[in-house]
């Protein structure tokens, strides 16, 4: 490190008023504390045979697969609605980037009943899926996907957004020029120059999709095999056994922290 990196270090770090530094600190350990707790309370002498128990692999298989499906879908729908809402001026556009945000603050267990009264075999649209193609959506595995999806897609659409109206339009405008249509554009210039905003995107989605529990419980169930996942598992196991509950949260740390991690360093750069 240069002698001038060494003074801007320093500087930046000289002076830190005590009435900030003691809630930041504060704040790491009323984040961090819990994590501890469920490390110091995980039963590690019997976590073998705990993670070897029935159900356990199942639910975690369960929770990768709706999981990456759920961001697979939230891709195909979220970075063209990214888009439209980055670049298009269009009437109401304000109240579609309103409406797009309103899983974020809206009770999972409420979008659950909302995803029930539309795609249940009474709802707008699930009655006639139903009566139409025999496709029933609540309380099997592609309805979990599509409660995941529905609580997790905010995520991806802010992140494209905001990459997309960080990026250099004159690339775009450059391949435009040489005579690249639209599509070219979009999917040779556009989704490169966003790739570092769109991976972060994809990679919040998919960490809110294997948390989700709200949601799925209240519009796919609680079936082994089918429609219990990780979270819901853990809330299961926690009214009968606490230390199965630890070690299933355990083993659901572990993996969105290692999938974060990864992803991070490669994909989210900071200043």
């Amino acid at each position: 490190m240069t002698r001038i990196h060494v003074r801007t270090a320093r500087r930046r770090g000289a002076g830190v008023p005590v009435a900030l530094l003691l809630p930041a600190v504060l704040g790491v350990v009323f984040l961090v504390l819990p994590l501890l707790g469920l490390l110091a309370r995980t039963p590690w002498a019997t976590l073998p045979q705990r993670l070897a128990a029935p159900g356990v692999l199942t639910a975690l298989r369960l929770s990768l697969l709706t999981a990456t499906l759920a961001t697979l879908l939230c891709l195909l729908l979220g970075v063209p609605l990214a888009w439209l809402l980055a670049r298009v001026e269009f009437p109401g556009r304000r109240l579609v980037r309103a409406l797009v945000t309103v899983p974020l603050v809206l009770p999972p267990v409420v979008g659950g009943v909302a995803l029930l009264l539309v795609f249940g075999r009474r709802g707008l649209l699930g009655g006639w899926l139903d009566a139409t193609f025999g496709i029933t959506l609540p309380f099997t595995t592609a309805g979990v996907v599509l409660a995941e999806a529905f609580v997790a897609m905010p995520f991806l659409v802010i992140a494209v957004e905001g990459a997309l109206r960080g990026a250099d339009g004159r690339y775009e405008e450059a391949a435009a020029t040489l005579g690249a249509g639209r599509w070219t554009t979009f999917t040779h210039v556009t989704l490169p120059l966003v790739a570092p905003g769109l991976a972060a995107g994809a990679v919040l989605c998919w960490a809110r999709a294997l948390g989700e529990f709200g949601a799925t419980i209240t519009f796919a169930g609680n079936y082994p095999g089918r429609t219990q996942t990780m979270p819901l598992a853990v809330y299961l196991a926690l009214e009968t056994d606490v230390q199965a509950a630890v070690v299933l949260s355990l083993v659901l740390l572990t993996v969105s922290v290692a999938i974060l991690a990864g992803l991070r360093d490669r994909w989210i750069t900071s200043p």
